[in-house]
């Protein structure tokens, strides 16, 4: 199967989700032109995505909800199913335990870490806590190979060099700070913080353009 990009693999996960809506929503069939529509592409990017997965609608009905989802989903998980753990049990990681609380049957969060005593050994959102100290040996034993860190940034090489040391091959990523880790090691940096500031920025840009009405 050829390689293919970051990119792509975020698209077809967005796919997906709006796939799952449109399937809640009574629908059987969609085109790539509507599919394009609600996820902010193209009509040829969409068939271009899906015909890297083997999958191929028809001119008059389009794609099959039920069928490309499952295609999706073959291409994207891991039959077997993946365990996840995540490291940091502050505000952050608690809310992502609660939002991915059974969010998907074969990518679940099992296993927490965190250094708070009065964390450790608790049941917190349906996964359990463990000391940090253990981070290494469970991954390993667990076969765990995605990691999630919740942790503050003075702490998350640390923690990346736990997670690879316990054998985890991805890793995303919430901490403000570059991580140094092997080629082999996927990391996903996810910066809250710039996003914000973005945003930010371009409402300032639409607060200091004059008032077209005023014109």
């Amino acid at each position: 199967m050829p390689s293919i990009s970051g990119k792509t693999i975020g698209r077809l996960c967005v796919y997906r989700r709006q796939l799952q809506r449109l399937r809640d929503e009574g629908k059987s069939n969609v085109y790539s032109h509507q599919l394009a529509a609600l996820t902010g592409g193209s009509a040829a990017q969409v068939r271009r995505d899906l015909m890297a997965i083997g999958y191929r609608g028809t001119p008059y009905h389009g794609y099959r909800i039920d069928e490309l989802s499952g295609s999706i989903a073959s291409f994207l998980d891991d039959p077997d199913g993946q365990e996840v753990a995540l490291v940091g049990l502050g505000n952050l990681g608690r809310a992502i335990l609660a939002y991915f609380d059974g969010w998907r049957p074969h990518l679940t969060i099992t296993a927490a870490f965190d250094v708070d005593p009065g964390k450790v050994d608790r049941v917190i959102h349906g996964c359990k806590c463990y000391a940090i100290a253990k981070l290494e040996s469970i991954t390993r034993r667990r076969k765990i190979a995605v990691g999630v860190i919740c942790v503050p940034a003075r702490e998350a090489q640390t923690v990346a060099e736990k997670l690879a040391g316990g054998g985890v091959k991805a890793i995303v990523n919430f901490a403000p700070r570059r991580l140094h880790l092997p080629d082999d090691i996927y990391v996903e940096d996810i910066d809250v913080t710039t996003a914000l500031e973005k945003a930010a920025f371009f409402a300032l840009e639409h607060k200091r353009q004059p008032d077209s009405k005023a014109k």
